[in-house]
């Protein structure tokens, strides 16, 4: 399945639970007067408009190379990644804190408190259902690398913003309930202010934390250590390759650039040699299908 697959499937399902919980949000925190859940509702909105942009992006990385752009547009993905890590950052985070601060200084009780309740656990629900399906798919791409370190290397960038969405999703729901629910305690509105901060802080961090990710993909990065190490030693191991030089990789959204100067097995004529160069880009090609742009130089020193 390729990268692009697990990406659609999981942004698809994040965006219909996040337009179910948002609308539901949206209703009981005008309703009851909540600001935690006011904070919720905008964040879950937020959520519905960056997963439009993730799949805008999806669809833009699509377009066949041109003149200008010789290597496709594949690193587009990447700029709607970044553009949604700041619409997080902006729409989300900041805008909950200044919501908690302002009903910090208005202060204010809550309306029917139970019906906020019983949104955000409705909400809780749909929310571990989108986290799962974007798990499965985390799952199927890390294989048994630790799920740090593949958030760390991987070069998929819908897939780690829709993680961090849902899993701040996730946590901000946690929080909203149990400010509500302290306020309910208490009958002090000040939890509730204070809950729409924390969730605010909570998704600044998300935000800085992913966008510090795409932002290193937005520049270039190479194919992931281990698929890089994988294609060094492919190559190796080919009978027409004598030494491997330099192996230099450019990730570009769901395809890859690969460029290679190695010293080739001796040949008695150029065409046989073209023919082994032949042959190693269509054994890599094969073995490493996402490889869409391969230069191979023939050399006898580095």
């Amino acid at each position: 399945m390729s990268h692009d697959t697990d990406s659609l499937k999981s942004i698809l399902f994040a965006l219909g639970a996040n337009g179910a919980i948002a609308i539901a949000k949206l209703g009981a925190a005008l309703y009851t007067g909540s600001n935690s859940l006011l904070a919720e509702a905008i964040h879950s909105f937020a959520d519905c408009g960056n997963q439009g942009l993730l799949l805008w992006g999806l669809r833009r990385a699509k377009r066949p190379p041109t003149p200008d752009h010789p290597l496709g547009f594949g690193k587009a993905i990447y700029f709607w990644s970044f553009i949604v890590a700041l619409l997080l950052f902006s729409m989300g985070g900041m805008f909950s804190i200044y919501e908690g601060i302002h009903k910090l200084d208005q202060g204010g009780g809550l309306t029917m408190p139970w019906l906020a309740v019983g949104i955000l656990v409705f909400s809780l629900v749909l929310e571990a259902v989108s986290l799962r399906a974007c798990l499965q798919a985390v799952n199927r791409a890390r294989g048994t690398q630790g799920l740090w370190p593949w958030f760390r290397q991987t070069r998929q960038s819908a897939l780690i913003v829709v993680l961090g969405e849902d899993i701040a999703a996730l946590a901000g729901l946690a929080l909203a309930l149990a400010a509500i629910l302290l306020t309910m305690a208490t009958g002090n509105p000040i939890f509730d202010a204070a809950g729409s901060i924390a969730i605010g802080v909570l998704l600044v961090g998300v935000a800085m934390g992913v966008g510090a990710e795409i932002k290193s993909l937005l520049i270039g990065e190479s194919v992931e250590p281990a698929v890089r190490q994988a294609m060094e030693d492919f190559l190796r191991a080919r009978p027409e390759v004598e030494e491997v030089f330099s192996l230099l990789t450019l990730q570009l959204g769901d395809d890859i650039m690969v460029a290679v100067k190695a010293r080739m097995r001796e040949s008695d004529a150029v065409t046989l040699l073209l023919g082994d160069i032949n042959r190693c880009e269509e054994a890599l090609r094969a073995k490493f299908p996402r490889v869409r742009w391969l230069f191979f130089e023939p050399d006898d020193s580095d």
